[in-house]
C-alpha cells in the first residue's frame, strides 16, 4: 500500500475515515500529472466530530506528565529519521520540489519537533512578592485548549510542525486543516508521524476540505480558540476578520515581497557569494516561497559584474523531473499557478522590462526568467510573486537601496549582502521587515529565534516563547492561610 492510499483520508479520534462530502479532492502529482489519491471532503459533520474529539482528549493531555510528552516528539523524530527516504520521496511526488528541497523540509519538522521536547518541560510558572504580607502569587500558564492549524502546500510539514508541535507541547489538542494541493504532505503525514510516536487518540485532527465545502465553519466554531493560519495576505485578511469577531486568537503567516540587496562594498569571492545566495532566494522550489527574493537589488557600482554572473547562473539550473538528483527546478505545483506566472511575465514584458533570461513555458513548467527595466511605478515591483521569476533592479546609493526595499506593502524577509556587519546591521534595521538577514539568503529560518512579518505580511509571532504566548494563557493565583481583614 501507497502512502498516499493510507493517508489520503480524514484522521479523526484517532481513526483514518472517509469525509461524508459529495466530491472528492484530487491530488495530482503536479510533474507527470499521476493522480495519487481522491480524498472525499469532510463536512460541517466532520468538523464537529474532529473538535468534539479534540476538546474531549485534551484535558487528559494536558494532564499527561511533560516529561512523557516529550518522549513522544523524540519517538516522532525518530519516526522521521528511520524514513527520510520514504517521507522525502513523498514530498517530491506530491509537491514537485526537487528532493533537496524535501529534505530540508524534513530537518525543519524534525527542528520544529525538538524545539517542542524544549517546550513541554519549559517552567511554566513565576511567583511573584506581594506588598500585602501574607499572600503568595504565582501566575501560571495554562494550555489554552484546542488550536486550529490551517497550512500552506509549499513547505506542508514544516509548517504544520511549526504550530502543532508547540500547541501539542504545551498540553493543547489541534485540529489541522492541510492546502487541497498537499493534503497528504500536510496532513496524513503529520498525523501518522504522531500517531506511530505514540499521540493519544484525539489530540491531533486531521480535516481535507476546501471553503467552497465548508466555508467558515472551521474558524467559527465555538471549540477552538487560536487560530494559526498560512497562506495569502488575501484569505489571511479575512480569517483574522472572522477570528476576531469570534475573540479568538489569530496568527498570521502571509505574502512577502522580499528585497535581496547588494550593496556597492561587495566585491571579488563576496560577489560570488551573493550571486549564489541571490539564486538560491528566488528560485528554491521555483520560487514557490514566502520567504523567497522576489527583488533583487543592486547597488549600481557593482551591478554590471553581478548581473553577468546572477545571469550565467540562473541559466545553469536544471529544469526537469523533481525525482531526479541533479534538478534543481521542477513544475510549479498546478496549472493555475503556471498560468499566473505566465500573465505575469507577458505583463512585465508589455510594460518595457527586458528579459535577460526568458525560459520556455509547458504544462506546469515555467522556466526561470530573469526581467529588468521595469519602471519604478510598476506595480509587479510591489506584489509577491510565487514562482521562479526574478526582478533585477539597480539602485544608487545605501538609502535609495532603503527606500525600493521598503516600496511594497508587504514584509516578513529581507536581505542585505555587505562585507561590513555594523553597515548591514544599520541598514537591515531601517527595512521594514519581521526578518532581515546580513550576508544570507531571504529564506533563513532558526526554531529558536521569532517568525513572523509587518505590514501585509501577517500578525504575530511563532517559533520559542512567542509559540509559548501564542499557545497558552496565563493565570493569576494568589494564596494565604490568613484570615485578614477585608474591604467592605
Amino acid at each position: 500500500m501507497s502512502y498516499f492510499t493510507e493517508l489520503g483520508h480524514q484522521y479523526i479520534g484517532g481513526q483514518w475515515q472517509v469525509g461524508s462530502g459529495s466530491w472528492d479532492i484530487i491530488d495530482f502529482n503536479p510533474y507527470n500529472g499521476e493522480k495519487l489519491a481522491a480524498i472525499t471532503v469532510a463536512t460541517a459533520k466532520e468538523i464537529d466530530a474532529a473538535y468534539d474529539a479534540a476538546a474531549r482528549a485534551q484535558g487528559a493531555w494536558a494532564d499527561t506528565d511533560p516529561w512523557e510528552r516529550r518522549r513522544i516528539f523524540e519517538r516522532a523524530i525518530e519516526v522521521i529519521e528511520e524514513r527520510t527516504d520514504e517521507f522525502a520521496a513523498l514530498i517530491t511526488d506530491e509537491l514537485g520540489g526537487n528532493q533537496a528541497k524535501s529534505v530540508i523540509e524534513l530537518v525543519s519538522a524534525i527542528e520544529h519537533l525538538r524545539q517542542a521536547m524544549v517546550t513541554t518541560v519549559e517552567e511554566t510558572t513565576v511567583c511573584s512578592p506581594s506588598p500585602e504580607p501574607g499572600r503568595t502569587n504565582r501566575v501560571i500558564r495554562r494550555p489554552i485548549g484546542v488550536v486550529t492549524v490551517i497550512s500552506p502546500f509549499n513547505f506542508p510539514l514544516a509548517t504544520a510542525m511549526m504550530s502543532v508541535a508547540p500547541a501539542l507541547a504545551l498540553g493543547n489538542a489541534v485540529v489541522l486543516k492541510p492546502n487541497q494541493n498537499s493534503p497528504v504532505s500536510g496532513g496524513g503525514l503529520v498525523a501518522k508521524v504522531l500517531q506511530e510516536a505514540g499521540l493519544p487518540a484525539g489530540v491531533l485532527n486531521v480535516l481535507v476540505t476546501d471553503i467552497a465545502e465548508i466555508g467558515d465553519a472551521l474558524i467559527e466554531h465555538p471549540v477552538p480558540s487560536v487560530i494559526s493560519f498560512a497562506g495569502s495576505d488575501e484569505v489571511g485578511r479575512h480569517v483574522a476578520e472572522v477570528a476576531a469577531r469570534q475573540l479568538k486568537r489569530c496568527v498570521l503567516q502571509l505574502s512577502n515581497n522580499a528585497a535581496f540587496v547588494v550593496l556597492d562594498d561587495v566585491r571579488g569571492e563576496r560577489l560570488d557569494y551573493a550571486v549564489r545566495a541571490a539564486v538560491s532566494s528566488r528560485f528554491v522550489f521555483q520560487g514557490q516561497v514566502c520567504m523567497a527574493a522576489n527583488r533583487i537589488l543592486v547597488d549600481q557600482a557593482v551591478a554590471d559584474e553581478f548581473t553577468e554572473k546572477f545571469v550565467a547562473a540562473v541559466r545553469a539550473l536544471k529544469v526537469g523531473d523533481p525525482r531526479d538528483p541533479a534538478t534543481h527546478i521542477g513544475p510549479l505545483i498546478n496549472a493555475l499557478q503556471a498560468d499566473a506566472m505566465r500573465t505575469i511575465i507577458k505583463q512585465a514584458l508589455d510594460a518595457g522590462a527586458t528579459a535577460l533570461v526568458q525560459g520556455s513555458t509547458y504544462d506546469n513548467f515555467v522556466e526561470p526568467t530573469v526581467l529588468t527595466g521595469l519602471p519604478e511605478d510598476s506595480a509587479l515591483l510591489r506584489q509577491e510573486i510565487f514562482g521562479p521569476v526574478a526582478l533585477l533592479a539597480t539602485f544608487d546609493g545605501e538609502e535609495e537601496a532603503i527606500r525600493m526595499a521598503n516600496d511594497t506593502p508587504y514584509g516578513l524577509t529581507a536581505a542585505v549582502h555587505t562585507p561590513d556587519l555594523e553597515r548591514g546591521a544599520r541598514v537591515a534595521r531601517r527595512i521594514r521587515a519581521g526578518m532581515v538577514h546580513v550576508n544570507s539568503t531571504t529564506n533563513l529560518q532558526d526554531v529558536t529565534v521569532m517568525f513572523g512579518g509587518d505590514g501585509a505580511s501577517g500578525l504575530g509571532r511563532l517559533n520559542g516563547r512567542h509559540a509559548i504566548d501564542l499557545f497558552s494563557t496565563e493565570q493569576w493565583i494568589s494564596t494565604r492561610a490568613d484570615m485578614p481583614e477585608v474591604p467592605l
